[in-house]
Parts: structure tokens; C-alpha cells; sequence
């Protein structure tokens, strides 16, 4: 496998004024994943398989995908511009699906992802334990630089806003993302639920977790009451099963995100680097209506530079949950101390660029 294979002015501020304000939840444990979960898709262009130094040159690459609904969509939606990365750089390019975020990171990590479309809460993942970088994002299909995270129900439900919700939550079945979700986990658990002192784990009859379409899919088949989802996953499900897409309703509905980044091995050969940043930068932008067409299946009409400087946001809602969760405890060994100290460097750190940014 090709082993050998940046300018995002952040809109932060409702970030940084909501970390400001986090109360303590339950913590976000990051699972330490294998990569037994993944599937690998030659898209068209090449066989199965993982094998290291599959071509002499080693511009193989793979491909990473997150599950944010069926592998089945997924490689439906992805297939068509995976096949055009191929053809006009010459890469050789597979793709790998796993069954949850931490799959493809893991992916990463272990040397068999070269790139891969993230959120950004996996990105910070990526970025931090699988020597990854991001290097660009993706613009949504309105020109707008990030999208939404929602609290949905089923169209018939007599819940119609989050206070509707808690206030019936010990009767109610809630569907939680993904824990390496941004829109599916992180934000809805902050906005939600931190800032209310809650933890849905506490707070509902029973509480789940899956995508963002098996959420979609359960609250319109009435399997739970109310679940996590976003605004770009909504659109895709309009588009692959409307007559889901009726049954559902937004009850609730986040501050903008920035956008999902693009992220690649930051080892990866630098003329490579150059063949795909080119490639993703010109997509859809040279009057090409199949482009076009194959962008909207994805809610997008393009890609624009970005580097880890993205991330900032989601960090501080990050570092602002673990400390209000070490804070919170009665008391704390040398080491929790010593993370305290690490984590308010690391706030005055990330204030002190965004302010520069």
C-alpha cells in the first residue's frame, strides 16, 4: 500500500461561549477498536484486499469512509467520485468501510487508510493518535461552511421541542450517535444535555446508539421516540427513502459546525498529496454537470482548503467536558491533578491561537 503515499477562518464563537458554560456528563470513552469491523471496496478500480506494496510504485491508496448510515448508500454515493479520483490521477483507489467511526481510524493508525472523510470529533482522532492532518472540507450543497446537528422525532409524536422531550425522557427511548459522532454525539450531548447537567444514559428509559440513518430509520419505524441525527443525513434520506423522510420531524437544532474535513496521512509521498488535493479542489467547480450531479447525491458542491486549525472548536468542547468532570470529583489523585493542570495550558493554548486565527 502507497505508505510513501491548508486556510479555515473558524466560526467559533458559539462553541467557545457554550464550552465556556459545560457541566459535567458522562465521559466520551473512546473505544480502543480493532479493524475487524472493516469492509474493503475495490469501487470499480481495483481487488480486495490490504495487502502491503500491492503495486510496484506504491500509488495504491485506500480510502476511508465513515459509517454514518449503510455501507450499501455509502459506496452508492461515494463510488462515482472514488472512480473519478482514480482515473485522473492515476492512483490506484480503494475504499474501506467500517462499521463505526473508530474502525477507520484505527484504519489510519494501523497504516491502512492513506485519507479519509471524517467528522470532526473523529478527525480530532485521527489527527492526535493516527499521524493524520486535515487539508480540506467539504462545502455544503448551499455555499454554507458547516451544517447541523438535530434532535428528531416521529411526525406523530407529541413532542415537539427538547423541553418536550426531558420533560418525559424516563418514558422515552432515545437513539444516540456514534460516541466519535460530532452531530450524532458530541454536540447534542453538549447543547442538549451538558448544559442541562444531564446524562441521557440517566435521563431516558433506554438509551441506544447508532448512525445517523439507523437513527433516522428507528424513529420512523417508531423502534425509539426521539434520536440524534443531521441535517446533511436528512437530505440523503429524502433522496434514498422519502417515504421515511415523511415520518420524521426536527425538534431541536444546533449552532453551525464547521464542516466535515478531509484528512490524510500526513507521511503520504508529497506528490501524491499534490495529485489529490488538485483533484478534490477542481471537483465540481469546472462546469461539469456530472460533478455536479454527484456532489448533490452527497449534500455538497465542492471542497475548499482547511488544516487542523478546524478542529479548535470541537477541542474546546472536548477539554472543557473532561474538566468540568475531574473538577466536579470530590477529590482527585496526583495524577487527575496533573491532568487538570495539562488541560488549563492546553484551553489558554487553543484561546491564545483562536484569537490569532
Amino acid at each position: 500500500m502507497g505508505k510513501n503515499l491548508n486556510n479555515h477562518k473558524l466560526g467559533a464563537g458559539l462553541f467557545l461561549l457554550a464550552a465556556r458554560a459545560l457541566v459535567a456528563w458522562a465521559g466520551l470513552g473512546l473505544a480502543g477498536l480493532g479493524l475487524a469491523g472493516l469492509a474493503l471496496a475495490g469501487v470499480g478500480l481495483a481487488g480486495a484486499g490490504l495487502a502491503d506494496g500491492a503495486l510496484a510504485d506504491g500509488e495504491e491508496i485506500i480510502f476511508g469512509i465513515i459509517s454514518t448510515e449503510s455501507t450499501q448508500n455509502l459506496r452508492k454515493n461515494w463510488e462515482p467520485l472514488l472512480k473519478d479520483l482514480g482515473r485522473e490521477t492515476g492512483l490506484e483507489v480503494k475504499a474501506l468501510f467500517a462499521s463505526d467511526y473508530g474502525g477507520i481510524v484505527e484504519g489510519m493508525r494501523f497504516g491502512k487508510v492513506d485519507l479519509a472523510w471524517f467528522g470532526n470529533k473523529s478527525a480530532i482522532e485521527a489527527v492526535d493518535r493516527a499521524g493524520g492532518e486535515v487539508f480540506l472540507k467539504t462545502v455544503d450543497a448551499d455555499g454554507s461552511g458547516g451544517y447541523y446537528s438535530h434532535i428528531i422525532a416521529n411526525v406523530n409524536s407529541p413532542l415537539n421541542s427538547v423541553e418536550d422531550m426531558l420533560r418525559e425522557a424516563k418514558n422515552l427511548n432515545f437513539g444516540n450517535g456514534d460516541p466519535n459522532s460530532t452531530s450524532g454525539y458530541l454536540v447534542p450531548g453538549y447543547y442538549v444535555f451538558a448544559a442541562r447537567g444531564l446524562d441521557p444514559r440517566r435521563v431516558f428509559k433506554r438509551t441506544v446508539n447508532a448512525n445517523h440513518e439507523g437513527n433516522a430509520l428507528s424513529v420512523a419505524a417508531g423502534q425509539v421516540d426521539v434520536a440524534t441525527s443531521n441535517n446533511e443525513s436528512l437530505k440523503r434520506l429524502q433522496a434514498t427513502a422519502p417515504e421515511k423522510r415523511k415520518l420524521i420531524k426536527v425538534i431541536w437544532t444546533s449552532p453551525l459546525i464547521p464542516s466535515d474535513p478531509l484528512v490524510w496521512r500526513k507521511d503520504l509521498e508529497p506528490g501524491i498529496k499534490k495529485k489529490i488535493r488538485d483533484f478534490f479542489l477542481a471537483y465540481g467547480k469546472r462546469g461539469v454537470a456530472r460533478e455536479a450531479e454527484i456532489l448533490g447525491a452527497m449534500g455538497w458542491k465542492g471542497f475548499e482548503p482547511s488544516d487542523n486549525d478546524q478542529l479548535m472548536p470541537i477541542r474546546q468542547l472536548e477539554l472543557f467536558r473532561e474538566k468540568k468532570g475531574l473538577a466536579d470529583r470530590e477529590k482527585l489523585n496526583e495524577d487527575q491533578k496533573e491532568r487538570l493542570r495539562e488541560i488549563e495550558k492546553e484551553l489558554k493554548e487553543l484561546e491564545t491561537k483562536m484569537a490569532q486565527s
